[in-house]
């Protein structure tokens, strides 16, 4: 994983640590759908639910005094841990915003089978191969060559190539090719600048939210390193290369030579190019998307769009004209209530304490709006005067939601912080204590009662560390997934085990049922005191749901997002009068 979280330097919450990483193809690979003109435009408009002929949206962003309260209560956790949980307190003030540029070149999408289900999510970039333009309406040149490149998740990409050969109309003038062992795939963490990209890469913000980093292809020919060589053989017996699906296998002939494919020269020279710039960060990617709530590939297949967030993700286009699967997501979208959806989810034991975000949702949702608020005020709000309206006024207007709503950098800290990971705050007590009584004598007592005191910690977060260890471990082999997660208050099953936990995680993906997490309707309410049974298992565990920074507001009602009415501006009022 990359280092530590950046500050907030945008209104997309806190960046992850600087770092990049490069995908093998049975992470994710490309395929291409290509033709003249808009032939493959026409052709994939049909197969997807995003809109080919208009402009992609931006994600949507959270307006900066929301983002400073939600910051400083992520952060405000550690101190009843009595660990540094970084900066970002209420009392801080906001950096200097960065603008985001993303671009139409790229797009988020979703391809779903003839029941409406889905078959795989993917990133779609478009370019063309004559070196002219690319235009995002269907005003495509008819003498120039459009190319899309399907960024899709390894597990999914077989059964999307065959998904498209079998829509491929005879009379179809468009060329489908799998091109992984090609191009190279990368990701890079910890910027929010995509802009001036070498020649021979394609680079843009990562269109469902700019925190999983900036994506990048290498597709030209000025990436590929002339020291590397194009060519680069491997004889012997026992000499291994690997299959177009990324895994290794035993050359077939043992006197004949391997080509080494072109993807590792690519993936070499992206390389040599970042650890200039950035440090590898291998794996980042799975523990980032997992903190940020988003479920991919596999993970979403015979799902429903709804019911994996897409449309929050601005992967569905609900303006546009039939495509392949519309049906059920258009009925879902306009008629239906979305009961269960894809959240992130924190398992922690039943003796662990609960971090003071979670305290104030359960605050709110069971005593509701304003008097949740006087509670948690007077619990949390009091300062040594006793004065509650500091609070009030640091919020800033700030109405807390059911859920707690944190970045993924955030909730990789209160992960750390629970696991241990993080140093106490007494840790360089000692070299405080000889910094300012370099002489030493007068305050020898004082200095052994810092010593003890930070021997002490230190040993609560050695057993922390190993709690959490054996948390992990307990978590990873119960978490499969299509495990159920059952509530040990009534027995009922509550979720479905959508990914297992990320690595030096408890944070796992799962398909909750909102009304259970106070989220529809007003019969249930989520509980901090919950227990929960997860799989077979015979334990009790707790779970702390949150909401990514990407999630709207839901409409209680509907499962979906609000819609806020616009107020009138008062003219009609002012000329009755």
């Amino acid at each position: 994983m990359a280092s530590k979280a950046a500050s907030t330097v945008s209104k997309y919450g806190k960046l992850w640590g600087r770092g990049y990483e490069s995908f093998p193809p049975k992470l994710r690979r490309i395929l291409s759908v290509s033709g003249k003109g808009d032939h493959a435009t026409t052709y994939l408009q049909g197969l997807v639910t995003s809109d080919l002929f208009s402009e992609p949206k931006a994600p949507r962003e959270e307006d900066s005094e929301s983002l400073r309260a939600l910051e400083g209560l992520v952060s405000s956790s550690s101190s009843s841990l009595n660990v540094d949980g970084g900066s970002g307190g209420l009392e801080e003030p906001m950096e200097q915003e960065v603008p985001v540029q993303f671009t139409s070149k790229m797009r988020s999408t979703c391809f779903l089978d003839h029941r409406g289900r889905i078959l795989t999510d993917a990133l779609l970039w478009k370019r063309s191969l004559d070196g002219e333009p690319v235009n995002t309406a269907n005003n495509d040149n008819a003498a120039t060559t459009t190319e899309y490149l399907i960024d899709v998740p390894g597990d999914a990409a077989d059964a999307l190539l065959a998904h498209l050969k079998q829509h491929k109309l005879r009379r179809s003038k468009v060329t489908l090719k799998d091109r992984s062992d090609e191009f190279s795939i990368h990701a890079v963490y910890g910027t929010l600048n995509a802009e001036g990209a070498p020649p021979g890469y394609l680079a843009a913000m990562d269109p469902r939210h700019p925190s999983l980093g900036m994506r990048v292809l290498s597709v030209g020919p000025q990436a590929v390193s002339k020291d590397e060589g194009a060519t680069k053989e491997e004889t012997g017996r026992g000499d291994f290369a690997e299959d177009e699906a990324g895994n290794d296998r035993q050359s077939s002939s043992p006197s004949q030579p391997q080509t080494r494919p072109e993807r590792e020269l690519r993936q070499k020279t992206f390389e040599t190019l970042m650890n200039n710039h950035f440090p590898p960060a291998p794996g980042t990617y799975r523990v980032l998307r997992t903190l940020s709530g988003i479920a991919e590939g596999s993970e979403l297949a015979t799902r429903t769009a709804l019911e994996c967030n897409l449309e929050f993700l601005n992967a569905i286009s609900f303006s546009k004209g039939c495509y392949l699967g519309q049906e059920l997501t258009a009925r879902s979208q306009f008629t239906g209530v979305v009961r269960k959806r894809i959240v992130p989810v924190m398992v922690v034991g039943t003796e662990m304490e609960v971090l003071r975000p979670w305290v104030m949702a359960s605050v709110i949702q069971e005593m509701g709006l304003e008097g949740g608020l006087d509670k948690i005020l007077g619990d949390f709000g009091a300062g040594e005067d006793g004065e509650k309206g500091k609070t009030k006024l640091e919020l800033g207007g700030y109405v807390p939601p059911p859920l707690p709503k944190i970045s993924s950098a955030g909730a990789g800290g209160i992960v750390a912080i629970m696991m241990g990971s993080v140093p106490t705050t007494a840790s360089s007590t000692t070299a405080e204590s000889e910094t300012s009584n370099p002489q030493g004598g007068e305050n020898v007592e004082e200095d052994e009662e810092q010593d003890l005191e930070a021997k002490q910690r230190q040993e609560e977060l050695q057993k922390m560390r190993l709690a959490g260890e054996r948390l992990q471990k307990e978590i990873a082999e119960l978490a499969e997934p299509g495990a159920s997660i059952v509530d040990k208050h009534d027995g009922k099953t509550i979720g479905k085990i959508v990914a297992p936990p990320a690595p030096g995680t408890t944070v796992l993906l799962a398909q909750m049922r909102l009304d259970r997490l106070g989220l529809l309707g007003d019969k249930d309410k989520w509980s901090r005191t919950n227990r929960i049974l997860i799989g077979d298992s015979t334990k009790e565990y707790r779970y702390l749901p949150y909401l990514p920074l990407w999630w709207p507001e839901i409409d209680p009602e509907t499962g979906k997002e609000k819609v806020v009415e616009e107020e009138e501006d008062g003219e009609e009022e002012l000329d009755d009068l």
